[in-house]
């Protein structure tokens, strides 16, 4: 009626509510409205009343329930459904008296909404209702008569959860004892219903025909009409027979109105059901009433009986049998020949039109239940109707469905035994039905493969059976002969059937295997056929002709009983069926066996017909007697073959089966022909049964293995006799014999020693020996060998010997070879092993192929293919391993020496990367399984057995090469004064991993997979392996430019999860620590490293660290080498107080030491190494104690100057002073940084003046920097002449005041000359003759030579003598030593060193601003050419540019603009990136110290090589996608984030940290100063690139750049020192205008120059402001010549300012415009008018001239049109 929010009728200022007009009907009338509506019980109260108006009423009833209950009453689904479940959970939930208020009105709403349209709202009433009956219990009594009525009809709901819940609400309210006693107390009210809804009931009255659909209304009323007949059938079922005849006159009722007969026609199946099982019912219990209606029932019935509604059908067959059996007089009611067998007849013709399984169990009951008057003529009734069932069964949705064809084979058996024993004697009869229904039945079946599916030959056996136990019981007896006679005439006819099937050259393979099937099972005994056949229920019938035939009755009892009885018969062997089977069968079976095996073999001889010798086989397996094979023999005499022994020709002669055998068997047999000669192995089998023992059977076959049988027959032999215990006992000691198996071994010999041919034929020709043989290894019966154990062991034996030999082999012979049948043999064998210890053999064998898996390709030769077949294999056998019953491992060789192998293999084999992974990846595979072994201490054996001893540890760590040692001495973490690193990598050595890498990996991996099940590991052995692995990792760190192999090994962890957090995890972490620090404490080292590793990876706290220091504080001195490296990773954990501690203990003695134990660990040498690690953490801040320290050193210098290494050459020096004296030297720099008081004049001289004899040290012993020692040497003498000059460099107002009087002077005019004068030609040396690559250690010199070189000064370097690199075909206009610095410089930026390239850009960074000036003094012989004017900037850095653009090119060439590259750092492409923006940085540097002129210059001729653009490219590929510098990402403050164009970058070689961004800042900051200094130039680029670039520059600079570039400019102009005459100019920051003022005389000029916002790439706008005495004309020209300027002049704004001001000086001058460009100056070379016409005067500028005549073709006057001189 439309939406809450509709305008509304006037004065209706309320939505409509039903609870509101329940209200105001409640208000008027003072009472409760009943129910009005569609129902019964019209006077019972309604739903709960509304509050208002009834409190008397409804004071019982619970507020809640009263909510509920009327939300029960509205119409939506929804609603309903969860209203009930809410009343259900109430019901359970409050206290039995609230809930017992809801009792009076619950009856009226059940008895509604029980019959509700919706399903789920039934269900869940029913359910509710459970709940109620459980709370209320007896109480509900009152209203039981009320309820029960509709309760019954919820019991027969049509959706069967609503039944089941209210059956299950009627079993809580009644047991079963009670059920019937609470029905007869309802009886009366609930027949009431039920007759209303049947008789009285229409759809709409159930429904209100005007809110309902009519085809809800409609399904409704069925349902109650189907609920209502099966309530009835319950109530009959229910009631007690007493209180039936109370009840008598409803049902009279009920059956006298014709409403009630009409529901059996009834449209709706499931309504005709329930009519059905309720007339069944009435039948059962009320025979009488029934009786008195026969007129109605047996029409109603037997006329329904075609309905072929699978609903129907089972209740329609009831009741057809139940109205059968109580009226007596049915078919005086109905025409049984015209109306009712036709209709059964079309039934059963069609085969039960799906039904089969229904109704045709019920076709016997019902045949015996007709009357004689009814079936006469007799004989054609039973024909018409066994044919009937015969057609059926011929239909093809019957053949299709074994459950139908079953059903019908059945009923059709049944009713042929129960009309030959009603008609016995009658000759007509018996021949009708054996001669025109069994055997036209058995010749159909034959010929139909589908229906010999069925059990119709066992039907058939059993029929035959019972016809001859009566027979044989009842000899002489009239009966007997009858059936005697009976049998007699089948026997013929079917032999008829089957000769007749066999009888033809071509016989159809079907009815052969028909006739086969069928002679089998009629050879079987009764006992056989029952124990195949299911337990189905079956039909009894017994005699019902007449009283008197007693003697029929006591042949149907005889037969149960003997039936029964013969069940207890077990199975005998096959010749012993014979006994029995009754003589009645034997004979005829065995004549047509006999006849039809005569038959076959004339066919075999004759035609040599493959399907007769199949048939043949089949029958000989059944029928295997010394008769059939005389018959088979014939007359024939022939002899059985020369050679054989005595034995074999007396068995031959007694043994018909035996002769067969040497005379066609072998014959047939040995043909090539024959694809599948299965079915003659098992007439070799038949032949064999036919021996007399199993002696005799071994003779004949040893006789034959020897010599007749051929490998593919001998296979099949082998195979049957495991698919079949009984013909296993026939050869079983023939199998265990030695002809077989010695037949065997030399097969096996022969097949491992023979590649595989390439033919088809002879592959299939070696596949089934290699079958054979896996058949008899892996077989194994009553869990023991098919063939002798001792044959078995010697198989395996050859197989073992041809894996051993895959090593030798190439792989392409490997391919060819038998290991992949020998795999499969092998897999077979070990998978098939069951309860048994493998033999010694088998074990050898899997060790071999756990070898060969282990093992990488390259060892083995083997293919991939073969690999993978090796492992499966292998791995059944380990699986069988494992499954053994508990402690096999103790016996089993292959886990000890699989063990022993692998423990060989990583300590003494050279293993590579590949092969360890190889053997990590079976590892791997062989402890999971292991892991699979109920035993748990499996694993924790075998990681022992591999674990080396404490020793063998030691000498594996000794065995690592020591160039590990570099780093850590040269970063000052560890202290050395001996030689130590003497072995080194070997270029042979290059890919072989150390053992001890491999044993840990080994173990590692070994000690995760042992974890997965926590298995629990011996001796503290998992802390030892972690350690050891820590070891490893730590050494394979610490490497400076490891081989790639070690990277390819150290990747291999990280996959595995080895790492040091993962490994930490695993194990104690505090009985790892401890371990690590007593062997840190015993040997320093890498021990001591991975102290501080495992802190910094977060693995252990620095508190553990120092729980331990504090243990063992007292036990570090005196010093040793492990104490010394222990308290140096120590150091930055430990606090203030404990290095002070230690210190204070090392002041005293270092004071009291003679000149000899200076050099000592546990001397001078230790304790300074002790100091310097302190100072290094910042841990000594006493001043005093400092410098009480320098003074000893200088009174050293003054007492023990030998132990100085001044101005010397160190091919003399010890190791122990060269250690000294580094640590002396570290102090001083530790010393130097960290000071705060001022020094005294002696102590600077002191250190400067050994400084630069260090250097001079250093510089002398450059022939002995192969030595780390003296290269360490040299390092720390640069690094303290470095920190020397940081000190000097940085020196302001502040700090110069605490140094001594002309120190500053001295150092600049001796010191800084001196150590620059040494180190600069060093350089040259060092980087002519070493490795250039930055991590080597032997260019570890390079970083603090190079660092020392950045401070130089630009005098001293312009004073430098260097020897001259000439470049051809320069033109320079620079004197000679300067370019001679630049040669020499310039090419340094290519070397591939980081340090180097830094080094050589600082020094020409400081000679750049000099170079432009040169060729200013030049600049007359520029520009008055014809063509645009170019100068290069420096040659050397521009050949230099083309060299980095050609190496970009093969870095960057091929990747896209604006895709970012990341750089990997100190790599080589990384070298040349850095060099070829170090160059740009330099080129442009160059650029801004040039003149306005000079710059036009070079940007013309940076625009003819396209070198910007190639760098713009490049720098679009290099700058990140987000600029952002450090940690500002997160940094959210007023200010902008800092991106790496707001800061500064800082080259510095020390500093490491910033590597990974140094290329990204570096290309941003090259963009800076390009757009800053090139602004027109990359302007000119922006304009012409495709569109994609365009967007990605002008976004790109827009958002990072432009913002820093106008600030910039605008400050510039604000903070401008420069003074125009009669010109001002003012900035405004914030809406970025600059605003230039001109005046002259009574002319004032102000104009507005406004900056894009993607300054520089958009137009800079010029916009006029006050204009005084100028023409417009002239003001736009002004105004365009300025902007002019400003877009195509590489400066500033100032700069075009004033180029612009300079322009318009000119004109006021007087000098004329040049009528080209319409400028006095030139807008790009700054040049004036000189180019003047001969004819007409006029001036043009040179450049505009050039330009004029190349694009016009013309050299005429752009004025008066003459020709131009």
């Amino acid at each position: 009626m439309g939406g809450k929010n509709k305008q509304r009728t006037k004065g209706n200022l309320r939505p409509s509510n039903s609870g509101r007009a329940a209200e105001l009907l409640a208000k008027e009338q003072g009472t409760v409205p009943g129910f009005i509506g569609f129902g019964t019980s019209q006077s019972d109260l309604g739903y709960v009343p509304a509050i208002q108006g009834a409190e008397e009423i409804d004071s019982l009833v619970d507020s809640d329930f009263r909510m509920v209950l009327r939300k029960l009453s509205k119409k939506d689904v929804t609603t309903k459904l969860k209203a009930m479940q809410e009343f259900g959970t109430m019901c359970a939930e409050r206290d039995t008296e609230v809930v017992k208020g809801v009792l009076p009105y619950w009856p009226r709403i059940f008895c509604k909404i029980s019959l509700d349209h919706d399903r789920r709202v039934r269900e869940a009433t029913q359910q509710a209702f459970e709940k109620l009956i459980l709370k209320v219990k007896k109480h509900l009594a009152p209203y039981l008569k009320s309820l029960m009525g509709y309760w019954l009809m919820a019991q027969c709901d049509t959706y069967t959860p609503a039944a089941c819940a209210a059956k299950d609400a009627f079993e809580a309210a009644f047991p079963p004892s009670k059920q019937p006693e609470a029905i007869a107390f309802c009886k009366d009210e609930i027949a009431s219903v039920l007759h209303d809804h049947l008789l009285k009931e229409t759809p709409d009255t159930l429904s209100d025909p005007q809110t309902v659909p009519e085809e809800e209304r409609e399904a409704k009323f069925y349902r109650v009409i189907t609920c209502s007949l099966l309530a009835l059938k319950k109530l009959l079922c229910l009631l007690p027979d007493n209180e039936l005849d109370s009840l008598e006159e409803k049902f009279k009722f009920l059956l006298s109105h014709n409403k009630f007969w009409k529901y059996g026609k009834h449209s709706i199946p499931q309504i005709r059901s329930a009519y059905f099982e309720l007339v069944s019912a009435l039948c059962q219990r009320i025979p009488w009433l029934m009786k008195d209606e026969a007129s109605k029932v047996s029409p109603s019935v037997l006329l329904s009986i075609d309905d072929s509604d699978p609903v129907v059908c089972p209740a329609l067959w009831e009741a057809v049998l139940y109205t059968l059996t109580t009226i007596e007089d049915c078919w005086t009611h109905v025409n049984a020949k015209k109306s009712v067998f036709p209709k059964l007849s079309a039934v059963v013709r069609e085969g039960g039109r799906g039904l089969a399984t229904v109704i045709y169990p019920y076709l016997l009951p019902f045949i015996s239940k007709l009357p004689q008057s009814i079936t006469d003529p007799k004989l054609d009734f039973f024909k018409n109707f066994l044919t009937s069932l015969v057609t059926g069964l011929s239909t093809e949705r019957i053949k299709a469905s074994f459950s139908e064809c079953s059903a019908i084979v059945a009923a059709f058996f049944e009713c042929l035994r129960f009309i030959m024993q009603q008609n016995l004697g009658e000759e007509e009869m018996e021949q009708m039905l054996v001669n025109d229904q069994l055997i036209p039945f058995v010749d159909a079946v034959l010929k139909e493969p589908r229906l010999q599916n069925g059990q119709l030959f066992h039907h058939l056996a059993e029929t035959l059976s019972s016809w001859e136990s009566k027979a044989d019981m009842e000899r002489g007896d009239k009966m007997a002969h009858n059936l005697e006679k009976v049998l007699l005439n089948f026997w013929e006819r079917l032999s008829e059937v089957c000769m007749e099937k066999i009888n033809e050259p071509e016989a159809d393979n079907t009815s052969v295997l028909g006739v086969s099937s069928l002679l089998e099972v009629l050879q079987k005994p009764k006992s056989a056929l029952k124990s195949n056949k299911k337990k189905v229920g079956k039909v009894r019938f017994a005699d019902e002709i007449s009283e008197s035939n007693k003697k029929n009755e006591k042949g149907v009892s005889s037969e149960g009983e003997n039936s029964e009885g013969s069940e207890l018969v077990t199975e005998p062997l096959t010749q012993d069926l014979s006994d029995l089977i009754s003589p009645l069968r034997k004979k005829p079976l065995e004549d047509l066996v006999c006849r039809l095996a005569k038959m076959s073999i004339n066919y075999i001889t004759e035609q040599t017909s493959e399907q007769h010798l199949k048939f043949l086989s089949t029958l000989l397996s059944t029928f295997s007697s010394s008769q059939v094979f005389k018959v088979l023999l014939g007359d024939e005499k022939q002899s059985i073959g020369k050679g054989k022994t005595l034995e074999i020709a007396k068995l031959a002669q007694k043994n018909p089966a035996v002769q067969f055998l040497y005379q066609k068997l072998l014959g047939w047999l040995n043909e090539d022909q024959k694809k599948d000669a299965g079915f003659l192995v098992d007439i070799l089998y038949s032949a064999l049964r036919c021996c007399d023992s199993n002696m005799e059977r071994k003779d004949v076959l040893d006789d034959l293995t020897e010599v007749e049988l051929k490998w593919d027959s001998l296979l099949q032999v082998i195979e049957k006799s495991c698919s079949s215990s009984d013909k296993h006992a026939l050869v079983s000691l023939w199998l265990k014999g030695d002809i077989l198996g010695e037949k065997l071994v030399n097969l096996a010999d022969h097949l491992c020693n023979m590649g595989l041919e390439s033919t088809v034929s002879s592959e299939s020709y070696f596949s089934e020996r290699w079958t054979l043989l896996s058949l008899v290894l892996s077989q194994h019966i009553e869990n023991d060998y098919l063939i002798g154990e001792v044959y078995v062991e010697r198989i395996i034996v050859k197989l073992h010997e041809t894996l051993s030999r895959t090593k030798t082999l190439s792989e392409a012979e490997n391919s060819r070879s038998s290991v992949s049948r020998v795999c499969d043999v092998a897999c077979n064998y070990f998978s098939s092993a069951k309860g048994r210890l493998l033999m010694p053999s088998s074990e050898d064998l899997l060790l071999t192929l756990f070898q060969l898996c282990a093992q990488s390709k390259e060892r083995t030769h083997l293919p991939d293919s073969l690999i993978c077949k090796l492992k499966n294999t292998w791995l059944s056998g380990v699986n069988f391993l494992v499954h053994q019953v508990d402690s096999t491992y103790k016996q089993s060789s292959f886990l000890r020496l699989s063990a022993v192998w692998l423990k060989n293999q990583v300590q003494s084999s050279s293993l590579d990367v590949r092969s360890l992974q190889v053997l990590l990846s079976a590892v791997d595979d062989f402890l999971n399984k292991l892991l699979e072994s109920k035993d748990t201490d499996l694993l924790g054996v075998c990681i022992g057995s591999v674990m080396p001893n404490d020793s063998e540890w030691g000498q594996m760590r000794q065995s690592l090469p020591m160039q590990w040692l570099h780093r850590p001495l040269l970063e000052g973490r560890l202290s050395l004064n001996h030689e130590c690193f003497q072995t080194e990598y070997k270029e042979e050595d290059i890919k072989t991993l150390p053992s001890h890498l491999c044993t840990s990996a080994l173990l590692s991996k070994m000690m995760l997979v042992a974890l997965k099940k926590e298995v629990v590991l011996e001796n503290n052995e998992l802390v030892k392996i972690i350690a050891e692995l820590l070891y490893s990792l730590q050494w394979c760190e610490e490497l400076d430019n490891p081989p790639a192999f070690l990277t390819e090994f150290c990747e291999m962890l990280q996959r595995m999860n080895i790492t040091y957090r993962h490994l930490c995890a695993l194990g104690d972490t505090s009985g790892l620590l401890k371990l690590i620090f007593s062997r840190s404490k015993a040997n320093g080292t890498l021990w001591s490293l991975i102290i501080i590793k495992l802190v910094f990876s977060g693995s252990i706290t620095s508190e553990d660290v120092k729980h331990h220091y504090r243990n063992s504080e007292d036990s570090f001195f005196p010093l040793t080498e492990g104490n010394l490296h222990t308290i140096q990773s120590l150091c930055p954990f430990l606090l203030k107080e404990e290095k002070k501690k230690f210190i204070a203990e090392c002041i005293p003695a270092l004071l009291a030491w003679p000149k000899d134990d200076l050099y000592y660990i546990d001397g001078g040498f230790g304790y300074f190494a002790i100091f310097n690690s302190s100072l290094q953490t910042k841990s000594i801040d006493d001043e005093e104690l400092l410098h009480g320290i320098l003074e000893v050193i200088m009174s050293w210098k003054k007492n023990f100057e030998d132990i100085f290494l001044f101005s010397c050459n160190l091919s003399e020096a010890s190791p122990e002073t060269l250690g000294i004296n580094i640590e002396i030297i570290r102090f001083l720099s530790l010393f130097l940084k960290y000071r705060s008081s001022p020094l005294e004049e002696s102590e600077w001289d002191f250190i400067m003046c050994s400084m630069l004899a260090w250097l001079e040290t250093t510089s002398e012993s450059r022939a002995l920097y192969f030595d780390p020692l003296v290269q360490l040497f040299a390092c720390v003498s640069c690094d303290l002449a470095c920190d020397l000059s940081v000190v000097f460099d940085s020196a302001t107002l502040d700090t110069v005041c605490d140094l001594p009087q002309n120190l500053i002077s001295e150092w600049k005019e001796f010191f800084s000359q001196g150590i620059h004068s040494l180190l600069l030609p060093l350089l040259m040396t060092v980087i002519e003759s070493k490795d250039p690559s930055e991590t080597s250690f032997q260019n570890a010199l390079l970083r603090p030579m190079c660092e020392t070189l950045t401070y130089i000064s630009k005098d001293q370097l312009l004073s430098h003598k260097l020897l001259g690199r000439s470049v051809a075909s320069q033109k320079t206009n620079f004197p000679e030593h300067l370019q001679t610095l630049l040669d020499t410089l310039a090419p340094l930026l290519l070397f591939r060193a980081r340090p180097v390239q830094i080094a050589a850009y600082h020094m020409l960074y400081k000679l750049m601003p000099e170079l432009p000036q040169y060729d200013q003094d030049n600049l007359k012989s520029y520009g008055d050419e014809e063509e645009e004017p170019a100068l290069s900037p420096p040659a050397v850095l521009m050949s230099l540019l083309s060299t980095q653009e050609d190496l970009l090119e093969n870095v960057l060439g091929g990747i896209s603009v604006g895709q970012i590259v990341t750089i990997k750092p100190l790599s080589e492409d990384f070298c040349y990136v850095l060099g070829y923006l170090l160059t740009w940085k330099l080129i442009l540097t160059f650029f801004k110290a040039a003149s306005s002129q000079l710059r036009a210059l070079y940007s013309m001729y940076l625009r003819k090589t396209k070198s910007l653009n190639k760098l713009l490219y490049h720098l679009f590929r290099l700058m990140p996608e987000n600029p952002t510098f450090g940690e500002s990402v997160l940094e959210f403050s007023n200010k902008d984030p800092k991106t790496f164009f707001t800061e500064e970058l800082r080259l510095s070689i020390r500093e490491t940290a910033a590597l990974p961004y140094q290329i990204p800042h570096l290309a941003c900051s090259v963009y800076h100063m390009t757009l800053k200094d090139l602004p027109a130039m990359v302007r000119l680029w922006w304009n012409s690139s495709e569109k994609r670039i365009f967007n990605i520059v002008d976004r790109f600079t827009s958002k990072y750049v432009s913002n820093v570039l106008s600030f910039q400019e605008i400050s510039s102009v604000q903070t401008s020192t420069q003074l125009f005459n009669g010109m001002t100019v003012k900035a405004r920051a914030t809406t970025r205008e600059v605003m230039a003022t001109y005046t002259i005389e009574d002319i004032v000029i102000e104009l507005i120059i406004q900056l894009p916002s993607n300054y520089p790439l958009g137009s800079i706008t010029v916009e006029s402001g006050k204009r005084v005495g100028v023409a417009v004309q002239q003001w736009r020209n002004w105004m365009l010549q300025l902007s002019t300027y400003l877009t195509h002049q590489n400066g500033s704004i100032m700069e075009g300012l004033a180029l612009w001001k300079n322009n318009v000086d000119k004109r006021f001058e007087g000098v004329e415009d040049c009528m080209i460009c319409f400028s006095v100056i030139h807008g790009f070379n700054y040049s004036l008018p000189k180019k003047a016409c001969r004819t007409c005067k006029k001036k043009f500028h040179s450049a505009c001239l050039y330009k004029w005549f190349t694009s016009s073709n013309k050299s005429t006057c752009p004025l008066c049109r003459e020709t131009f001189f």
